[in-house]
């Protein structure tokens, strides 16, 4: 297994992006809490990550509204499900923990798609941002509440960088 990764400005301070054998692996946001240790990341080098930081410049620019990106997901198989149900809200929209846990076949399991809502390791791609809590709260982001605000400030049109 072989990483490497870059790191780029976003109006979120920088993004450290992180490849795994060339696939992207992680995007993840200063002081992003379960942020893997820097040295896992590997050596860095902005070779093989043209189309990612291409799509990100054109999303925070709010000319791409749904990533089109080769991804590498490691995690639990019950993760990755959760992780998969993430990608597929559209921009500017939301979900609640239950409504993502009834969609996995599991509406006791809100609690538990939270917490791998909280440790997915490709922010801003795989959408955990647009997670809510029931009555509509910003509870938890990996990312903090005030950069999850941001996002959903940002994709409903109100709020521009």
């Amino acid at each position: 297994m072989h990483r490497t990764h870059t790191v780029i400005d976003s109006p979120y301070e920088p993004l450290t992006l992180v490849a795994t054998d060339g696939t992207l692996s992680g995007v993840y946001m200063t002081g992003q809490r379960h942020r893997p240790a820097e040295e896992t990341f590997g050596d860095r080098d902005p070779e093989g990550f043209a189309e990612a930081i291409e799509q990100l410049d054109a999303y925070f620019a709010g000319d791409l509204k749904e990533f089109d990106l080769p991804l590498r997901l490691d995690g639990t198989p019950f993760q990755r499900s959760v992780w998969q149900q993430l990608l597929s809200i559209p921009y500017g929209h939301t979900r609640t923990y239950g409504e993502l846990a009834a969609a996995l076949g599991k509406p006791a399991a809100s609690r538990a798609v939270g917490l791998a809502n909280g440790k997915n390791p490709i922010s801003v791609i795989v959408p955990c941002h647009r997670v809510i809590g029931t009555g509509g709260g910003l509870t938890g982001y990996g990312g903090g509440v005030d950069r999850k605000r941001r996002l959903l400030e940002f994709e409903s049109g109100a709020a521009l960088f």
